[in-house]
Formats: C-alpha cells, sequence, structure tokens
C-alpha cells in the first residue's frame, strides 16, 4: 500500500493506493482561507496538521489493515506558500497562500534587482510566487523576515512534522523564483535578492526519490508501519500530471480545482514569460512542463453558488444546463477575475465582472454566464502554450460534471478524457510518487487510468463560442485601465 497526500486550498485529501492500481481509500477534511485584508489570503499550518490527523483518524477507522500496510507516503501541495520558521522551528506567522495578491510592487522590486530573472527562474515575477512574498514580510514585517531561518512550501512543512526533516522537490520549488529551472537547484542570485541564502531552503531532491523517513513517534499514532519512507512528492499539478499518467512531452491535462491549470508535459525547459506562461520542472527526473494558471476556476462557481443562491454546485450545474443554444447567446458575459489573474493577463488587479444583464435573465442565465467565462479562462490560457499531442485528461474536483465537461471540450476544441480516479488529482499522483520512491519503475506506476469518459467538441457550436469568447476578450481589454490598483 501506498499513501498520498494532497494539501489543497480547500481541504487536505489521503488516498490509499494497491500495487495493482486500485483506489483503496479517500479521506478528506475541509480547511478555510483567511483574507484579512483586500487581496490578502492566508490560512494557519496549525490547521493542516489538525486535517491530516482528521484524514488518518479515517483511514484508521475504515481501512486499519490496509493503513498498515503502508510503505510509502508521498505529498501533493498548493504550491507558491510561504510558511516562515524561526530558529526552533515554530511558525512565525500564517501561512501567505498563492492566490495572495498583495506583493504586486515587490514583483516590480525584484525585476528590477535581477535583470536574468526570466532567464534563471523562466517564469514572470507575479504576486503568487514565493520570493515576492518573502520581499514584502522584509519591507512590512521587518522583525518577523529577521527572525526567520526557514522558508517552506506547504506541504513541505508537513513533511517537516512527519519526519523532522526540511526537504522539497524540483515542481514544487519551481514555483519559488528561487530556482533555477533549467539546473534543478536553488539559484544563489534570486535567494540574494530577497535577502536570503541556501540556509533558509529546504534541501532538494527528485519528486520520486526518497527524501526522508516518518518519525518513529507517529507510526502507531497515526496507524501506520514503522520505517515508513517519504517520497519527494511534488506540487499539486505535477503530482496531478503523475496521477493521470502524463509523463511524456506532449501529453497534458486540464485541472478544474480551485485554480484552473492547463498542463503540457515536455521534455525540456520551454519558458515562455512574455504570455505568463508558466514553465516548471516535472515531478520526474528528466523532464518540465509548461502551465497556464487562472486563479478562480472551481472558486468561481462556489462563489455563484454563494452568491446567488444555489443549494450547491450541482444544482447551480442543473441549472445553467436548462439553457438552450439560443439562450446561451444572449447570456451575460462573467469575468472570473475574483482574486486577480495569472494567465495571460498577470493582473492582480483584474477583477470579477458580470456584464449584460437584463430583467428577463435569471438564475440560470447567470449559472451559465459564471462556467462559460471559467472556461473561456482556461481557453486563454490554451492558446499560450504548446498544443497538446492528443487529449487532454480532466482532473480536479470540477471533473464531476459531466456537462460542464462537455461545454469545456467544445469551448477549448480539444477533446477531454476522464480517467478513473480523475477526482484524486494530486493524492493519486502523491501515492505514486510514493511507490517510485519504494523502488517501482516509471512505466509500471505511470500508466494512464481506465478511461471513463471522453468529451469530444461538438464543433456544430464552435461558431457561436468564437463570438462570444472574443466579446470576453474585448470586455477584459476594456475594462482593464479601469481596475482598481
Amino acid at each position: 500500500m501506498y499513501l498520498g497526500l494532497d494539501l489543497g486550498t480547500s481541504e487536505l485529501k489521503a488516498l490509499l493506493l494497491a500495487d495493482d492500481h486500485r483506489i483503496v481509500g479517500v479521506a478528506r477534511s475541509p480547511l478555510t482561507v483567511q483574507r484579512p485584508q483586500p487581496l490578502w489570503s492566508e490560512q494557519s499550518p496549525a490547521q493542516w496538521w489538525d486535517a491530516l490527523e482528521k484524514v488518518m483518524a479515517a483511514l484508521r477507522a475504515s481501512h486499519p489493515a490496509e493503513l498498515a500496510g503502508v510503505r510509502a507516503i508521498g505529498l501533493s501541495g498548493q504550491m507558491h506558500g510561504a510558511v516562515l520558521l524561526d530558529a526552533q522551528g515554530e511558525v512565525l506567522r500564517p501561512a501567505i497562500l498563492w492566490n495572495d495578491g498583495r506583493s504586486s510592487a515587490q514583483c516590480d522590486a525584484l525585476t528590477r534587482a535581477v535583470p536574468r530573472l526570466v532567464e534563471i527562474a523562466g517564469n514572470l515575477a507575479m504576486p503568487g510566487f514565493t520570493a515576492p512574498k518573502l520581499m514584502w514580510v522584509r519591507e512590512h514585517e521587518p522583525d518577523l523576515f529577521a527572525r526567520t531561518a526557514r522558508v517552506l512550501l506547504p506541504k513541505d512543512w508537513l513533511r517537516l512534522m512527519l519526519s523532522g526533516e526540511a526537504v522539497s522537490e524540483m515542481s514544487d520549488a519551481s514555483g519559488t523564483l528561487w530556482l533555477d529551472v533549467a539546473r534543478r537547484d536553488w539559484s544563489d542570485e534570486l535567494l540574494a535578492a530577497t535577502g536570503l541564502t541556501r540556509a533558509h531552503m529546504p534541501l532538494l531532491v527528485e519528486g520520486s526519490e526518497r527524501s526522508a523517513e516518518l518519525k518513529p513517534e507517529l507510526s502507531a499514532r497515526l496507524g501506520l508501519p514503522p520505517r515508513v519512507r517519504i517520497a519527494g512528492g511534488g506540487g499539486d499539478n505535477a503530482a496531478s500530471a503523475v496521477g493521470m499518467g502524463i509523463v511524456e512531452a506532449g501529453q497534458g491535462f486540464v485541472s478544474l480545482g480551485t485554480s484552473g491549470v492547463i498542463f503540457v508535459a515536455s521534455d525540456r525547459f520551454t519558458p515562455n514569460p512574455s504570455q505568463a506562461v508558466h514553465a516548471f520542472c516535472h515531478a520526474l527526473p528528466g523532464r518540465w512542463h509548461q502551465m497556464s494558471v487562472m486563479l478562480s476556476a472551481a472558486s468561481a462557481v462556489s462563489w455563484a453558488v454563494r452568491s446567488v443562491g444555489f443549494k450547491d454546485e450541482a444544482a447551480l450545474m442543473a441549472a445553467a444546463a436548462t439553457l438552450a443554444h439560443e439562450a446561451r447567446a444572449r447570456a451575460p458575459l462573467f469575468l472570473p477575475y475574483l482574486s486577480g489573474e495569472r494567465s495571460p493577463h498577470n493582473n492582480a488587479s483584474a477583477q470579477g465582472v458580470l456584464f449584460g444583464l437584463t430583467q428577463a435573465q435569471g438564475a440560470a442565465d447567470i449559472a451559465y454566464a459564471v462556467v462559460e467565462g471559467v472556461s473561456f479562462g482556461l481557453r486563454d490560457g490554451l492558446d499560450t502554450l504548446q498544443r497538446p499531442s492528443g487529449d487532454l485528461a480532466l482532473v480536479g474536483g470540477g471533473a464531476r460534471s459531466a456537462w460542464w465537461a462537455q461545454l469545456l471540450a467544445d469551448i477549448l476544441e480539444v477533446p477531454l478524457a476522464l480517467g478513473e480516479g480523475g477526482e484524486a488529482g494530486g493524492a493519486l499522483g502523491a501515492a505514486r510518487l510514493a511507490w517510485l520512491a519504494d523502488g517501482a519503475t516509471i512505466d509500471a506506476v505511470c500508466r494512464p487510468p481506465a478511461l471513463r469518459q471522453r468529451f469530444v467538441p461538438d464543433t456544430r457550436q464552435t461558431q457561436a463560442h468564437q463570438v462570444r469568447h472574443a466579446r470576453f476578450k474585448a470586455l477584459y481589454a476594456t475594462l482593464k485601465p479601469h481596475f482598481a490598483p
């Protein structure tokens, strides 16, 4: 058995994987985000550990024998978050998350300070990345910055708690702006620009390598056997790719999680910073990937559920699906930039917009507009990437809606493949990375899952979607100068 732990923004998920590829058990514990000021997004790491205790207790109750047979643990998690620790390993402040937008000024300062930033890191400086967050702390919380002895990413803080070892891996480290992504090593130049050194950083391993071992005192407490190894793991998207068998150049996926992601694997480092494309290391050695990221995907749907008064996401999807094609053509347009936007706009000041309402429209029209707007945002991202060589795998919580999957295939004009376990996302990939760290081969472990459903674009709707997409892009361009800085 192999255990995958996926620390997301809205939940922590644990998944038990057997060595015949069966998903044996899954447990979840919800997480909440604190937004004490505009643009801020934070979580307490103590909440993550509490969630871990809860999912492990659930697995102990439902699958005690299988849990006792775990040989290795893999970690996946939300990227870019900054966990600041003092010399005693104590957390100094709430973690600043990936969708926090407070550090735009620091991004500009970092770009000026390191003209070679894009060449080294392969990415533009954006508020979501970790390095600008530390520059903000240095400027606004100097006493805390002076006490900072270590900076860890969220999943790597869990590793520290589980093992006592400060270790990260290449895919997650790529999202810090401290990694030389082509060389797969920390960049002393980028660290110095933020007032840090290698001493502040964890050790680096590949995601499929052994990184540490579970503390003996935690084994019985968590229902695990002694001497369980912990794999390097991966950032959430790289881990999801491993879970879907996306490890060769040209393979890709689209993720409908809190954020929206389109990911295409590569066998080389291929940055495209001019369009806010991310170029990161994959979670496997000798592999990289391109990625476009929109900050509000399923989270925009959740916002609409709360704001419009639907019972849940399923009810919103059902209402949206009632719109006939002629009604869709008259629906409002929705800009899904509720937390600013990353790819392709790199605009932390971008805002959500519902445009074109009339008295003839109601909740179903708004529901459709929101789902369509997220899909258009993903299409904008796809258009900045190297095109995938075949189907895009579909992963994330939003993958539960077949209606949305078909609409998204129509708008992207790419077939989407929903595999068994597609909703498991990073947790499945984390478990597979644990399996690899236990000595298995990539060919044996990283197989594409069994196909559950395939969504082929309906070409009869292509022109209608293109017309509305053009209006969507024009609306952003028109309103961009009016977004509050």
